[in-house]
């Protein structure tokens, strides 16, 4: 075997990097003239567009141009471009053109030929770009100001009572009920085509990424997202799967625009156009956040419950009324938001709500949020509070489309300006001293000599003349060209293998039918060019590799049949230009269900079939997409059933079982570091209906920067449409590859821990050979020495890695928050989906090695401490019969106890069940943390009596049995799966309405849902797809029956309600009261 490559070096066979298309930049979309040719798909069933979309002004007017940095040809300096339907989310904004060439002929009956011109629902359109909102009422809309600054220190806050104390004259509304400002900002209305439709990016809710909110605004309804495509049924899949939907009207065929498929509604001819909309979606819903208060707002919930004084419960009913004890509440406006006001920090809004930023100076809070917005001057002040210090980075994040696009810096040769000390990157916060010809490093506080031909005089203000017209000296986020220093080799290609396995169990099941026909049509989606590579393997008990080559009239298979010494063929032979390979791989992907249909081997040599496809992807490096579907059960990393094994020790009370959620053993281990120091990452696409051993095999996704994908039980009628849309946002959202981040800290704190999924060498550094938008990462901190109360500790992600078309950038990222010496400060500024995000990583990462009831107690104590330290040292109220939260953290209990109560906690779920959980959890986005363990829950039995609803989706119910009827039916969504619970009364009129059947137990459990012409049917139809387009992913439908397991699973997730594995909510805020009080009196 080769020496290792360390990364940069030069590789056999890499190609010297192509310039990019003209119009690429990362995180701003291309011209609008670039997409004019596929339009024609998203408007099948409205009037030809009869104008031109105009551009779209910057929500805070024009911004100042950069003359000083270097933009790529083709990007205007100014505004962003009007947010369109446009080429494939994370596309890094690719030349888009009509469509040519044959045909895919494995798209399903009901799509038209034809390359997808923009993105499924729920995907957005461009590189770092967040989906487009939906637009709001066409009057001038509320929109809440910016949020201020962190009120001033000094004494505790000021404390109001939610239940028992009466209410006090003159008070200010509570947050609970978001009340309008009085006289808002306005945000400027978009000019649009009059018959333009965004066919694409969800309406996120909460803003940020794919992420939802729980609670909707009035706005307009929205027209429904057309059906996912039917796929055809693989061979071996004993039913032809129905279409989802009816096909679209005057028999016009769906194209392939939208993995849902095409917009099923229908402009009337006397609408000429919409209202304008305002940035921001229409369902603003500040789902599990609430909007930081102003400084004169009370800071302090009190709630009252029947507690002795002592501690223990008074007799009789409990005090507590359970509709007033602090719920997540709905937003109202979206939120204008100044990273920075008056030379001070800002307290960032909920990660969840709708907000649009303006990085002035500090770094956007999508890109790297703190858990406290000030810091603590000493280790034992942080001590004190029981709140954890930690950021929360997720570098490559979606930006709202009306924000400004991250500018990209080329100093040319030299390389960007950085202290000769720390290596800090140039940023904001430097001080230019000595007429400008030095530089104090705002980390290190080291003084640099300024090189000269970056030098400029200072203002009288003490800042350099240009800093305004320098994006690295006056925003939080830039990006530099990386020079050679960066490089030791040439920029890797983009390089795509698939391995597919083609095991009995996969053909019979219809994975493998599934797998390819998803493969053959993302085809289209991946980037153009002659540095875009792409292979083919598929694995049973051997290996199976494929000749793409031109040249050969089709396709020709070789064999590797040692499983155990695993050999690959020549690399040029099966990894091949996809320019050059096209046709022979439309071939091969539908020969391939038919040349395995009758294949009779059950094992499976997964271990030696990634060891294979990593051996032909050495040189170069790139994604290994995997489709498993069995037990990896001989060759390299084989395993065994340890499930069964596992049950056993459950039911019989071991205190060993929590290790069947760790690695059977070292062998994948091994292999995912090699991966990752040649540059492959592993996603895995675990389409089976048995246990797998997901604890051993996520290690490799895990190690390299992947993920893991999990189906079960798969289902080739259900799970096919789900796993072409994962295909394809895989591909082509938001990535970079060969990446290594870095995080600096001010002196006196230090990086202590990263959480994610990257491979980690050396202390300082993570090595991601994949990074994406959406993987996050948590970076725990710690004091090394006092701070100076009153100055500022500044942070600094630098992420460098190579974009697709093969340029090496470097995102520099800068926060800098101000210190405290002041307790009560710190719970002023604390970020609840930060340190609920804290909790949620920190659990996972302890659920393999530690007994599960020892798990959930310490993120219960997690959530005591904090609420302790306020009520000791912050709290007013004297009477220890009253709950005190800090206004901040008051749903800190509620989502602490949803998290007990999760997938990964309980000791009744499945093993993989439980090990996928973990590796969700492990790079997951801070907006879909929270609904990830507090769903939302809508009823859909009466959507049709709800005309003059303005939001899509209905008002969201709390997680109580309480709110379930018998003959009602309710749909559960956590941003992964969504559960359709339908009650043993319910109207057989309302049944035969939503699922075309005349009893419920008529439906399968895992149903495709169809509509059928009744307005019920086309209401849960548009609250189905506007969630998938809010949540950015294709959730599977499961339907859930009262008395039946499902119904159970359904009941589980009701985190209010008493349960075997833990509180009711009521019973849970007595049990934290009790245990501080225990606290106060110890």
């Amino acid at each position: 075997m080769a020496a290792p490559v360390p990364p940069g070096a030069p590789r056999p066979g890499s190609n010297t990097p192509q310039p990019p298309p003209p119009n690429y930049i990362p995180n701003i979309r291309g011209p609008p003239d670039a997409l004019a040719d596929n339009l024609h798909n998203l408007n099948l069933n409205r009037p030809p567009m009869t104008s031109i979309p105009i551009s779209r002004p910057p929500p805070f007017g024009q911004p100042p141009h950069f003359p000083s940095s270097a933009p790529m040809p083709g990007i205007p300096s100014s505004s962003p471009p009007f947010s369109r339907p446009g080429p494939p989310p994370g596309a890094m904004v690719r030349p888009a053109g009509p469509p040519t060439g044959p045909p895919l002929s494995t798209l399903p009956p009901n799509v038209a030929p034809g390359r997808p011109s923009g993105p499924p629902p729920g995907q957005p359109p461009s590189f770092v770009s967040r989906p487009p909102p939906s637009s709001l009422p066409p009057s001038m809309v509320g929109v809440a100001a910016p949020v201020s600054g962190v009120p001033p220190p000094g004494g505790s806050p000021p404390i109001r009572s939610l239940v028992p104390p009466p209410p006090t004259l003159g008070a200010r509304p509570s947050p609970f009920t978001s009340p309008p400002m009085s006289t808002p900002p306005v945000v400027p209305p978009t000019s649009v085509s009059s018959n333009l439709m965004n066919n694409g990016p969800p309406v996120f809710s909460g803003g940020a990424l794919p992420g939802p909110q729980l609670f909707p605004v009035s706005s307009l309804p929205q027209p429904p997202v057309g059906p996912p495509p039917t796929m055809r049924a693989p061979p071996g899949a004993a039913v032809q799967p129905q279409p989802p939907y009816p096909m679209a009207s005057q028999g016009i065929m769906q194209p392939p625009s939208s993995p849902f498929g095409a917009p099923s509604w229908q402009m009337q001819s006397q609408q000429v156009a919409p209202p304008p909309p305002v940035p921001g979606p229409s369902q603003a819903p500040r789902m599990f956040g609430m909007q930081p208060p102003l400084p004169n707002q009370s800071m302090t919930t009190t709630i009252s419950p029947a507690v002795g004084q002592t501690g223990a419960p008074m007799a009789g009913p409990s005090k507590i009324d359970p509709n007033q004890i602090p719920r997540p509440t709905p937003g109202s406006s979206v939120i204008l938001h100044e990273t920075r006001q008056g030379n001070q920090a800002t307290i960032p809004p909920p990660a969840t709500s709708d907000y649009i930023v303006r990085d002035t100076g500090n770094c956007s809070p999508r890109y790297m949020k703190c858990t406290i917005n000030q810091i603590p001057f000493t280790a034992d002040l942080l001590t004190t509070s029981g709140m954890q210090l930690a950021m929360l980075v997720q570098p490559l994040a979606l930006p709202h489309p009306s924000e400004e696009p991250i500018q990209v810096v080329d100093f040319g040769e030299s390389g960007p300006v950085r202290c000769s000390r720390c290596k800090a990157y140039i940023n904001p916060f430097m001080k230019f001293i000595d007429q400008g010809r030095r530089f104090i490093c705002n980390l290190c506080g080291f003084s640099d000599e300024t090189p000269r031909d970056y030098h400029c005089n200072l203002g009288p203000d003490g800042r350099r003349r240009d800093a305004d017209e320098r994006p690295e000296l006056c925003r939080g986020t830039v990006e530099f060209v990386a020079t050679k220093e960066f490089m030791v080799r040439e920029p890797m290609p983009a390089v795509y293998f698939f391995l597919i396995d083609v095991s009995m169990n996969a053909v019979q099941t219809g994975a493998t039918a599934a797998a390819c026909s998803a493969i053959n049509q993302v085809i289209s989606d991946l980037p153009e060019g002659p540095r875009t590579f792409v292979g083919v393997a598929t694995f049973d008990s051997t290996i199976h590799f494929y000749n793409l080559k031109r040249a050969l009239q089709q396709p020709l298979m070789l064999i590797v049949p040692d499983v155990q010494d695993v050999y690959t063929p020549l690399q040029s032979d099966v990894i091949v230009p996809l320019s050059e390979c096209h046709q022979h791989l439309e071939l091969l992907l539908k020969s391939i269900p038919t040349m395995f249909q009758s294949n009779r081997t059950s094992e499976s040599a997964f271990g030696a079939a990634i060891k294979a496809a990593f051996l032909a992807m050495k040189d170069t490096g790139g994604k290994l997409l995997v489709f498993q579907s069995v037990l990896p059960s001989i060759g390299i990393g084989n395993l065994s059933g340890r499930e069964a094994e596992g049950r056993t020790n459950i039911s019989a009370g071991e205190k060993e079982a929590h290790k069947l959620l760790q690695p059977a053993d070292k062998a994948f281990k091994e292999l995912a570091v090699e991966f990752a120091e040649f540059q492959v990452c592993v996603d895995v696409f675990v389409t089976t209906q048995t246990y797998v051993d997901i604890a051993s095999i996520s290690v490799i996704p895990r190690t390299t920067g992947g993920q893991v994908y999990y189906y079960y039980p798969f289902s080739a009628l259900s799970d096919t449409a789900k796993l072409y849309n994962d295909l394809r946002w895989n591909i082509t959202r938001p990535q970079g590859f060969e990446a290594v981040m870095r995080v600096r800290c001010s002196q006196g704190i230090q990086v202590q821990e990263y959480y994610g999924n990257f491979c980690k060498r050396i202390p300082t550094d993570v090595d991601l050979p994949g990074i994406d938008c959406d993987k996050s990462f948590m970076v725990t901190l710690k004091h090394d020495d006092k701070l100076q109360d009153g100055s500022e500790c500044a942070f600094q992600c630098a992420l460098l890695y190579t974009t697709l078309y093969g340029q090496r950038r470097i995102r520099v990222i800068t926060l800098s928050l101000p210190v405290t010496s002041m307790l009560s400060n710190l719970f002023r500024a604390a970020d609840l989906d930060t340190q609920f995000f804290c909790f949620l990583k920190q659990a996972a990462s302890e659920i393999p090695s530690k007994p599960l009831p020892l798990v959930r107690e310490q993120v219960t104590n997690l959530c005591i401490n904090a609420l302790f330290s306020y009520r000791k040292f912050c709290a007013t109220v004297s009477s220890s019969g009253q709950l005190i939260l800090p206004e901040a953290l008051k749903l800190l209990p509620l989502y602490t106890l949803a998290l007990t109560k999760s997938t990964g906690l309980r000791t009744e779920g499945k093993i993989d069940e439980r090990s996928f959980w973990i590796n969700y959890v492990s790079s997951i986005s801070a907006p879909l943390a929270i609904p990830l363990v507090y769903p939302r829950m809508v009823a859909i039995h009466d959507l049709d009596s709800k005309e003059d609803e303005e939001s899509v989706i209905p008002p969201f119910l709390p997680l109580s049995s309480e709110h379930i009827s018998d003959d009602g039916i309710y749909l559960l969504e956590n941003g992964h799966d969504c559960l359709i619970y339908v009650g043993d009364s319910v109207s057989p009129d309302i049944v035969r309405k939503l699922f075309g059947v005349a009893t419920v137990d008529e439906v399968p459990t895992l149903l495709v849902l169809q509509q059928y012409d009744n307005p019920l049917s086309k209401k849960l139809n548009e609250v189905v797809n506007e969630i998938r387009r809010q949540r950015c992913s294709y959730l599977r439908l499961k339907l859930c029956r009262k008395g039946d397991p499902s119904g159970m699973s359904f009941f589980s997730c009701m985190i209010e309600d008493k349960s075997a594995g833990g509180f009711s909510y009521v019973e849970y805020l007595i049990h934290v009261h009790r245990q501080i009080q225990n606290k106060m009196t110890s």
